[in-house]
């Protein structure tokens, strides 16, 4: 049924509110205006023809009520912002809540890894298709391209925490990677674990021997690392400010870093805290003599610095140099980290307690130390066989 209502407008034009019901309050309002020159017999012939097309609309659901198609356009909203895909996943929700505590560092290498391996292969997927058999076959074609085993775990890592953080927010009802295995290394790939084992003293003794024949810039720089254990990025940081030479401390304060996106930049220690090491007189030396030398050079505020520059050095010129080192000296797996671990085995094997070694480390606890640095040797395993036996009396009477 229709109800109409005449009106006359400003300008004493004559128009009409149509309005049709569907019954259960389902009631729409339009209005119609007649054309110049009609008769009243032809309007109203027009309007009730307006009326009855009107009404049709609305009982076949042509037209809906205004709070109908206000509800009709929220849902369709909230559909469309709904996350679907893994790209929607990773890039609205995954990636914003990790940058909240990832170093820049941290970020621009989960970004690469997204963009480059996991989004290009698996983004527009729906979040509830993807399942186990898909990563596993993902993963395992990652590994036929030659990656080496420990990119691949990182692959595995990343997409872990991407499901695992999508089904703990009901984003998936259930979590693929649970049935995900591990990535295996290949039977060709020997997986080496040199890169996280120390040198032994002897072989310490054998690069400082080395880096007494190199310039006085990187001598400094090997024996800074190895009589403090800081980090490549850390000794990068340092400025001349940062050394008491009077009482041979030195205190950490930053960390030198380089992203391809932000460039190099400074940011302070990894567990955000400062710290003071100290060194030994020779390395005190060797730090008085590269000041004088880069004060009769190019002053800077940086102890390290680019050549010929008062900038500090790039983060990533150390590692391009211990690679050179290595090759030329015989130095296997030579690196500015694996310095790091050496000073913390050496110093646990040799008594220090893992508690202070974390502290000189820049750890935020000592079981990190001891998970990461306690490297088992024979020396070390034969010094607990000889503490075990001098404990235990030769006379059980006793």
């Amino acid at each position: 049924m229709a109800f109409i209502k005449k009106f006359t407008d400003k300008n004493e034009k004559v128009y009409y509110k149509v309005q049709v019901s569907a019954g259960r309050g389902r009631k729409v309002t339009r209005t119609w205006r007649p054309n110049d020159g009609w008769s009243a017999k032809t309007i109203q012939r027009e309007l009730n023809k307006f009326a009855a097309e009107l009404e049709n609309d609305l009982r076949d659901g042509v037209i809906v009520p205004r709070y109908e198609q206000i509800e009709k356009e929220r849902v369709a909203e909230l559909e469309a912002a709904k996350i679907k895909t893994l790209r929607q996943y990773a890039d609205g929700v995954f990636m914003p809540a990790k940058e909240i505590t990832f170093s820049e560092n941290a970020r621009s290498n989960y970004r690469q890894f997204l963009d480059k391996h996991i989004l290009p292969a698996l983004g527009e997927q729906q979040m509830t298709d993807i399942d186990a058999a898909m990563i596993t076959k993902f993963i395992i074609d990652f590994q036929k391209k030659g990656y080496a085993h420990s990119t691949a775990i990182k692959l595995y890592n990343i997409l872990n925490g991407i499901f695992e953080m999508a089904y703990l927010s009901d984003t998936i009802p259930v979590n693929p990677m649970g049935r995900v295995k591990r990535p295996a290394s290949r039977k060709s790939e020997t997986v080496s674990e040199d890169n996280h084992k120390a040198y032994t003293a002897a072989e310490l003794a054998h690069i400082l021997s080395c880096a007494d024949q190199e310039p006085l810039k990187w001598r400094t720089y090997i024996y800074i690392l190895i009589q403090t254990g800081i980090r490549r990025g850390e000794a990068c940081g340092l400025q001349w400010d940062d050394i008491d030479f009077q009482s041979g401390d030195i205190t950490i304060r930053r960390n030198l870093q380089y992203t391809t996106g932000k460039g190099v930049y400074l940011e302070s220690p990894k567990n955000g805290k400062s710290r003071v090491v100290d060194v030994d007189a020779k390395t005190l030396d060797l730090l008085r003599r590269l000041r004088q030398e880069q004060n009769s050079q190019t002053p800077a505020l940086y102890v390290f610095t680019q050549d010929n520059s008062d900038q500090p050095m790039f983060p990533q010129t150390p590692t391009r140099y211990f690679k050179k080192f290595g090759e030329k000296y015989g130095v296997e797996d030579f690196h500015p980290h694996k310095l790091r671990h050496t000073h913390a085995s050496i110093a646990i094997t040799n008594g220090a307690d893992p508690a202070s070694v974390g502290e000189r480390l820049g750890h935020s606890d000592a079981s990190v130390t001891m998970r990461i640095y306690t490297h088992a040797n024979q020396e070390s395993i034969k010094r607990a066989g000889d503490i075990f036996r001098k404990a235990i009396p030769d006379d059980p009477s006793e």
